[in-house]
This record gives structure tokens, C-alpha cells and sequence, in this order.
């Protein structure tokens, strides 16, 4: 009998890159088309299935499956396909930077808009599809309106505070409809909420800004979960059950130097300033008591494995500490391209190789061995079995190896 049921089929998950905004200077983009992850989706999958991973972030790509509000969903069949053979669960992102052509962010209908989608998107996938059933409505609300409204990255491109501020909460006002249109088709839909997790200082010479490097760090990043919790705005419908499962996104660039225009300085791995992802990943835990996820967390190229080693450390000294935590998310599973220059960032489980066109997938060896050693650590499959569902997760076992490694968090963010 399982003494301390897991909300996911494995502790570890991973997620497949799906932006589809309006980029500066390339109009339209599809980040699962870029790395061919649709047309690689059973092998994409077979991957996770060989890995012992049992839950990915998918993506439902809202600006290409709604034409001026008639949804067709079959472009993602072929993902559930690859789903139910690999008997891998996802948890659908419904809206990742992008909204249809047509959707104008500042009409009242927004919400509406967008509700209807979610509603329909519940509709087709719930059904096709074993539970339970997974949706982040809308990714990482915060850094969307940054660099949707402020830093004029991507639609709609705005260019100053006070769109930014308006943006994010057109964005929470349609998070709440669409996780409230989502329950109305399945009630016991789980919401995973996405936000980054971050730590921004003044600049060592300019303390003055520290007030405004502590909003940045407090108020601005929580603001979506304030809001989605009904800590801010209540009357916009947020609840604690509504905000559901806290998804927190754990990189190296996420400890900043304020910068009172553009995006901030990334501190430097060394710098004394940097505090550990546990204390982070506790701020966060002890604002909301709601169950927590690592959405979202990689290194780049050799640093992968050791990336890897610091975050489930960390991630362990945290659970000791009390945190509800469900999952780490290994992300992505496939290598990306950098959105401003198109390299490859090399960060994912696999880099890609491009023969002939076809992008083909190569496991990178030292962080799946990583992956495999924290699995034997905490007990876990390292390889599904015949059904992955059949039990839950249990987390005492990740609760027992906390207290029997005894790791105490540091400032180790390389």
C-alpha cells in the first residue's frame, strides 16, 4: 500500500519545446515543427518509454488548430497515438506564447476566445486519452508579459511597464476562464501553472534600486500565481484550487542583476550574490502550500549532467525542508534552437543531427546516466513497465532518501 501517493506515474518528467508566438522578426513560428517533433513523435515517445519518464509537457498549438474560432484538432492525433503506445501521460500546454491571427489580446472577448479553445481542446483529448488528465493553460504568464509587452519579442510587441502590466492580466483573466471551461468538461482536470522562479539584485554599485529589484523578485514574478490563487484580484475567480499544482522553472539565468531597461544580467556562477535554488524553490512552497512540480529545468552542453546533479540535490535539501514536491521536469527531451540565432542550444536528453534534412535523435549519454543514477537513488522505474498507471508514485521513497542523504542546499548555480 502506497503510504504517500505521488500525483504523477513517475517522479520524473520531461516536456517537448512547443512556442508558437509572433517572433520580432520572423513573424509566425512553431517550435515543435522546427525540431521535427511531430513528425518524430513515436520515436520521441519510444525514448521516454525506454527512459523509465511517464509524463511530458505537450503542446496543443492554439494559433494553428483555431481559424477564426473553429477548432480542428487533428494535427495533434498523431502525438496521442504516439501517447497511448508508449503509455506515456501528458500535460498539455494550451497556450505557449501564441494566440490565432485573429485573437486580439485586448478585446473584451479574449477570455471568451480563448475559454471556448480550452473547452474544445478538453473535448477532443480527454477521451482519446487514459487519466487523469493534465493542462497549464497558458505558459509562463510572467516572462510572456516581458517579452511580449515590455521587451517587444513577440506578439503583441509592446514596449513599455504599463503594457506589461496589462498584458499579464489579460493573460491571468484568461488562464482562469480557461482552467474553469476545462473543469466544466472533466472536473477532475489537474492545472499545472508554469512561472519561472528567479532572484534579481541590485547592481553592486546602485543599492538604491534594491526596492525595485525586490518587486521584480517578489511581487512582478509571483503575480500570475498571486492572481490564479485569489491572493490578488479575487473577483477575477482565482482560487487555491484553481491555482492547483505550482509549476516552478529552475534555470541558471533566473539569478539577475537589475537592469532598469531590457532584460536583466544574468549573474555569473561565482557571483556571492547567487542563493540556492533551495531556498528559492521554499519561498515559493511557503507562499502558496500548494503541491509543486520543477516544470521546467536544463544546462547546457557539458553541463548537463552536472546541471542535473545541483537541481536534484537542491531539490532533495528542499523536500527535507517540508515542500510538496511531485516532480522534477527534464526539459525538453529534444534539443531546441536559441530563438534569437537558431543554434542549438545542445540542453536537451537528446541533441539533434541533421541528415539530410531529417532531424535525427541522439540521447546524450552522461545526463540519461545521470537521469539513471537519481532513479536508483529514489527507487524509481528506470524503464516503464507494462502499465506505468497501474500504481502511483510513492513519494516517501524520495522523502526517505532526502532524510538518508541529509543534502543541505548551496550556491552551486552553475
Amino acid at each position: 500500500m502506497t503510504q504517500r501517493a505521488g500525483i504523477f506515474p513517475t517522479f520524473f518528467l520531461t516536456g517537448f519545446e512547443c512556442s508558437t508566438f509572433l517572433w520580432k522578426d520572423r513573424g509566425r513560428r512553431d517550435l515543435a515543427e522546427e525540431t521535427q517533433h511531430r513528425r518524430h513523435a513515436r520515436a520521441d515517445y519510444r525514448l521516454l518509454r525506454e527512459w523509465g519518464i511517464a509524463v511530458a509537457r505537450e503542446g496543443i498549438p492554439w494559433p494553428m488548430v483555431d481559424r477564426a474560432g473553429r477548432c480542428d484538432f487533428t494535427m495533434i492525433d498523431p502525438l496521442i497515438d504516439a501517447m497511448n503506445e508508449a503509455q506515456v501521460l501528458p500535460i498539455w500546454d494550451l497556450c505557449h506564447y501564441g494566440y490565432p491571427d485573429d485573437a486580439d489580446p485586448w478585446r473584451d472577448d479574449f477570455a471568451d476566445r480563448f475559454a471556448a479553445y480550452c473547452r474544445r481542446a478538453a473535448e477532443h483529448v480527454c477521451p482519446k486519452l487514459r487519466g487523469p488528465h493534465f493542462f497549464t493553460p497558458i505558459n509562463e504568464i510572467t516572462f510572456w508579459g516581458f517579452a511580449g509587452g515590455e521587451w517587444g519579442w513577440m506578439g503583441p510587441f509592446g514596449r513599455d511597464r504599463d503594457t506589461r502590466m496589462r498584458f499579464r492580466d489579460v493573460l491571468c483573466r484568461a488562464a482562469i476562464a480557461g482552467a474553469k471551461a476545462i473543469r466544466e468538461v472533466d472536473r477532475e482536470a489537474r492545472m499545472v501553472h508554469v512561472e519561472p522562479v528567479i532572484r534579481v539584485v541590485p547592481p553592486a554599485d546602485r543599492p538604491d534600486l534594491e526596492d525595485e529589484a525586490r518587486r521584480e523578485m517578489e511581487d512582478d514574478a509571483c503575480h500570475a500565481w498571486d492572481v490564479l490563487s485569489g491572493r490578488l484580484h479575487p473577483e477575477w475567480g482565482g482560487t487555491p484550487e484553481l491555482l492547483d499544482i505550482v509549476g516552478a522553472n529552475c534555470y541558471s539565468f533566473g539569478q539577475m542583476e537589475y537592469r532598469a531597461q531590457g532584460p536583466h544580467m544574468a549573474m555569473g556562477p561565482t557571483d556571492p550574490r547567487i542563493r540556492p535554488l533551495c531556498d528559492l524553490l521554499l519561498k515559493v512552497w511557503q507562499r502558496y502550500r500548494r503541491p509543486m512540480v520543477i516544470a521546467e529545468t536544463s544546462g547546457l552542453n557539458d553541463g548537463r549532467t552536472a546541471w542535473l546533479k545541483d537541481v536534484m540535490e537542491e531539490s532533495l535539501a528542499a523536500v527535507e525542508m517540508g515542500i510538496d514536491l511531485h516532480g522534477v521536469c527534464l526539459y525538453p527531451a529534444v534539443d531546441m534552437p536559441d530563438w534569437h540565432t537558431g543554434q542549438w542550444l545542445h540542453n536537451g536528453l537528446c541533441d539533434v543531427v541533421d541528415e539530410g534534412g531529417v532531424l535525427n535523435r541522439v540521447p546524450h549519454g552522461p545526463t540519461i546516466e545521470e537521469l539513471r543514477r537519481w532513479q536508483k537513488l529514489l527507487n524509481r522505474v528506470t524503464v516503464l513497465d507494462e502499465d506505468p498507471f497501474s500504481d502511483p508514485v510513492e513519494l516517501q521513497d524520495v522523502v526517505d532518501a532526502a532524510r538518508r542523504m541529509k543534502l543541505q542546499p548551496d550556491r552551486d548555480w552553475s
